[in-house]
Formats: structure tokens, sequence, C-alpha cells
């Protein structure tokens, strides 16, 4: 079952990180500058972050199929019509469709989890999702690519799109949102809440530190790498550091396979040693704070192509390390509220993304292509991120040593 909502969202990944590979294309095909090709990736991240606290209510309240089968749906017409898009404005309509159903599928994989694993395994079934997800980003950077050189676009992508009717049936024909209890009963429907519970609902979520911290651990290490393979990765090497095509798919095929490697280690750490989570989240944003440094101030016009492995090597990291912050949300939250939990979380580091590569694009153009400047941002968010990390990891861990010892009392007493 769980395998069905990881397939989904492997599907959703290659159709989210299609353009990445594609931005050259992109820009030639519908003649625009750096400013109008990153609206592509803002308004797709724009939909995206603005979709998770809705999204996590209707996991919370519909379960995981309903939500899992429209986000199919509307992700597989994104990308179809991003295929067929005679112009830029069509092609924008399009990619934010994609992002609409984008935005269902991971929140709903985390509740399958839940409800298909023992809450231990929480942070390691996390990390395998993810996991997953950056498979789907690994054929996007090897077999997209590779198709729009011998293809060309509108049958990359309107073929791709085909990939999402599948999930779609797989979803429609076999999911179940949970298992079958040993009586045989399922558990009751969720209650339907109406405007002011909704409104409870994210407030309670919201005012838990947990919460809130795993928000900002999400936005402060996902976004430098979610920038660089969805659309300014591919830009960056190839016309700031003066690599090929190829050699500059294959950095990104690094991201993706580093990602792929960290996110077990992490999952299986987070799984044994709880403590490790802070410690993993700053740790991992400050050596891609000081990598990304040492790229962007190296004299000369070029950095070495070893400090470019090691970017991508170290960018590879901040993926498993948003994963972190679900990790703070989901004890924090009792089991009705862990959609809603998530989706505050999830929507911390699209938000960073869709900022930095805002501003990524104005500074190219403000300054003639610049991307020593433009990167400079990236900073700016990390140290935010950081402060507030550091602001709220006492209250969140005291309130959830002390939710811990207080089930841990309550499954051993025996009423008189």
């Amino acid at each position: 079952m769980w395998g069905i909502g990881v397939a989904v969202y492997f599907v959703a990944i290659i159709f989210r990180t299609s353009l990445g590979v594609a931005g050259l294309d992109a820009a030639d095909r519908f003649a625009v500058n750096a400013s109008a090709l990153s609206a592509f990736s803002i308004l797709q991240l724009l939909v995206y972050a603005g979709m998770q606290i809705p999204v996590g209510l209707m996991v919370d309240r519909f379960g995981t199929k309903r939500v899992l089968s429209v986000g199919a749906v509307l992700f597989t017409a994104g990308q179809l019509a991003f295929a067929l898009s005679p112009s830029y404005g069509m092609a924008l309509a399009a990619r934010a469709l994609l992002g609409c159903g984008d935005a269902m599928t991971f929140i709903s994989v985390l509740r399958l989890g839940s409800h298909w694993f023992p809450a231990r395994r929480g942070p390691l079934i996390a990390q395998v999702a993810a996991l997953f997800g950056m498979a789907g980003n690994l054929v996007s950077t090897l077999l997209i690519a590779r198709l729009l050189d011998g293809y060309g676009w509108t049958a990359t992508f309107a073929g791709s799109a085909a990939a999402g009717a599948v999930v779609l049936a797989l979803v429609l024909l076999f999911l179940r949102n949970h298992p079958e209890r040993s009586e045989g009963s399922t558990p009751p429907p969720a209650r339907r809440p109406g405007g002011a519970s909704v409104r409870e609902q994210i407030a309670l979520s919201w005012r838990e530190p947990g919460t809130r911290l795993g928000m900002w651990a999400h936005f402060t290490s996902q976004f430098p790498s979610m920038v660089f393979l969805l659309l300014w990765g591919m830009p960056f090497l190839v016309e700031a550091q003066g690599l090929s095509r190829e050699s500059a798919g294959s950095l990104l095929t690094l991201v993706v396979l580093v990602s792929m490697v960290v996110g077990l280690v992490y999952g299986q750490v987070i799984a044994r040693h709880h403590a490790a989570r802070v410690p993993l989240v700053l740790g991992t944003v400050s050596a891609t704070a000081v990598v990304w440094a040492a790229v962007l101030v190296h004299p000369g016009d070029r950095a070495p192509l070893w400090l470019l492995i090691t970017l991508c090597a170290v960018l590879g990291a901040g993926g498993p390390s948003s994963m972190i912050g679900f990790d703070f949300a989901r004890p924090a939250n009792p089991p009705e509220r862990q959609g809603t939990a998530s989706g505050i979380v999830n929507m911390g580091g699209f938000t960073a993304s869709m900022t930095t590569l805002l501003v990524i694009g104005v500074l190219l153009d403000a300054t003639g292509g610049n991307y020593r400047i433009a990167f400079s941002c990236v900073f700016v968010l990390e140290a935010l991120g950081c402060v507030q990390i550091l602001r709220l990891r006492g209250r969140a861990v005291r309130l959830e040593r002390e939710r811990l010892v207080a089930s841990r009392v309550e499954a051993v007493h025996v009423p008189a």
C-alpha cells in the first residue's frame, strides 16, 4: 500500500524537476530571460507552498486515497499541458496546475506511512520516501535530458505524462488508506470539521514549538539543493562554470545520488538517537554555507572541478536534512493533526525555495548574469533559518521529552 503512494510521489517528482534539465530549452522555446524563466518554478512552488496546509487538512479529513487520486489527475494534466503549450502564458498555467497536483503527494505519503508502519519507524520511513523522490529526480537528470536531445520538447513531456496515468490507475484500483484492524473493523471516519474547527486545527498545530521548529529546519535545509536541481544548477554549471551539458548533468546526478545515500544514513541515525536531529540539521546547513562560499569567492572566473564536485556532494545532504523537520512535528501533534502539521512543515522549504528562485532570477538580470552576486542570497535565508532553529529547539525538545515521559507513565498505569 505504501509502495503505491510512493510511486505517485516518484512520478510527481519527475514532473516537478523535469524543468531543471530543460531550463535552457524553455528559454529558447518561449524566448524569455532569466526572470521570466524563474517564474516557471516560482509559480509552481508558490502553488505548492500555498496548498500545503489545505492539503494537510484534506488528508486528515478525507484520507490519502482521495487526495492522491486528485493529485495524480492534476499533475498529469499539468505535464501534458506543458508539453503542448504554444505560449509562455499557457506554459505558466500548466506549471501551476502541475504544482497543485504535486502538492497533494508527499503529505499523503507521510500519512500513509504512519498508518502502515509502527511509529518507531517514522523517521526511516520518511527518509525512504524522500529517497524514492530523489530517484524521480535522478530520472529527470538522466532520462528526460536525453529524451529532450533525441525527441524534442513535445514528445518528451507528453510521453512522460503517461506515467501519471499509470500511477492514477494503481491508486484507484488497489490503494487502501489503512490496514484493517484485528477485529475486522476499520477506524471510524474522521470528523468533518467546519470553518471554525479548521482554523482551530491550524492554530493548535502552529502553537506547538515542535511544528515551528520542524518548519524552520525544513526551510533552512531544503532550498539550496532544491534551487540548484529545480532550475539554476544547469545554467550555473554551463554558463558560469563552462562545463558541457553532459558534465553538468553528471554533477546534478551526483547531488541526487548523495541525497539517496545520506537519506538512509540520517534515517537510521535519527531512529536510534533523537538527540542527533538538531546537530544534523545545523551541521548540514553549515557545511553547505561553507562550500557555497568557497565556490563563490574562488579567484578566477571558474571554480576547479573538485570544488564543484564537493559542492554537489554537500548539496545532496540538504534534502535528507530537511526531512528531519517532520520528525520534530510528528511527536508534537496528535494523530488527528498529523496532516496539518506536516503541511506547515513542508511549506517551509518550498517558501524558501520560491523566494530564492525569484531573487536569483532578478539579480541575474540586474547584474548582467553575475552568478556570484545572485547566489549570495542563499546565505541570508540560511542565517535566518539557523537563528529560528536555535531559538525554538530548547522548548520543543523539552516538551517532547515531557510528553514521552507522560505517555510511558500512562502506558504502565493499572486502574484500581
